[in-house]
């Protein structure tokens, strides 16, 4: 915290206002918490929803896996289901494709924390239909615990550097990827205070 406040004293009185990060702290992992499966088809279901409304289709799916989301469980589950349960066509395919990745040895989800290359990770998530940066950020920032990771093509990052910074336009993606260069390797924990500054308010 301290690092970033001399990089940017711009950041203090929102650090201040807001509880330490909890970023790579609590890291949930195998039978210690949610797996890594898990996490993604989470993120999945999150994709442009409200947070009430994914929580909502997340409950159904479990219940649809019968208490707990694996690749074989969800490979079992229909699209006509997935539907049923609110997940749109392009999300029941990504799950599905998730899913098989898992069963055919594609992807070890479980060994994925044992990576240290955040972009080996990346390029082997988005090689998945349906995986995109966002939902490789989210997943290898709040389940892995990265510490790097900057997600400027979150809406909510680019609201809260804006306000932080009392921007009066609208900084784009390209602009915000330039920005946080001085922060490694600690942008992920700047995303995370830009988000408690939209919160604060």
């Amino acid at each position: 915290m301290a690092e970033i406040c001399s990089l940017d004293p711009r950041f203090t009185s929102t650090i201040e206002a807001s509880p330490l990060c909890t970023l790579g702290r609590n890291l949930r992992r195998g039978d210690a918490g949610q797996s890594h499966f898990a996490s993604l088809v989470e993120s999945v279901i999150s994709q442009q929803l409200a947070i009430k409304a994914a929580d909502t289709i997340h409950s159904r799916l479990v219940i649809l896996a019968k208490g707990k989301i694996t690749p074989a469980r969800i490979a079992k589950i229909s699209i006509e289901e997935l539907r049923l349960a609110g997940v749109s066509g392009a999300k029941a395919k990504t799950l599905h494709g998730l899913a098989n990745a898992g069963l055919d040895g594609q992807i070890s989800f479980d060994e994925l924390h044992e990576i240290e290359s955040d972009q080996e990770i990346f390029q082997q998530l988005t090689s998945l239909w349906g995986i995109g940066p966002w939902t490789v950020d989210m997943f290898m920032m709040f389940q892995l615990g990265r510490l790097d990771i900057w997600p400027t093509g979150d809406l909510g990052v680019r609201r809260g550097w804006e306000r932080i910074h009392r921007l009066k336009e609208e900084i784009e993606p390209k602009k915000l990827d330039i920005k946080g260069e001085k922060f490694r390797p600690y942008r992920s924990i700047v995303a995370w205070y830009c988000w408690r500054a939209v919160d604060n308010k």
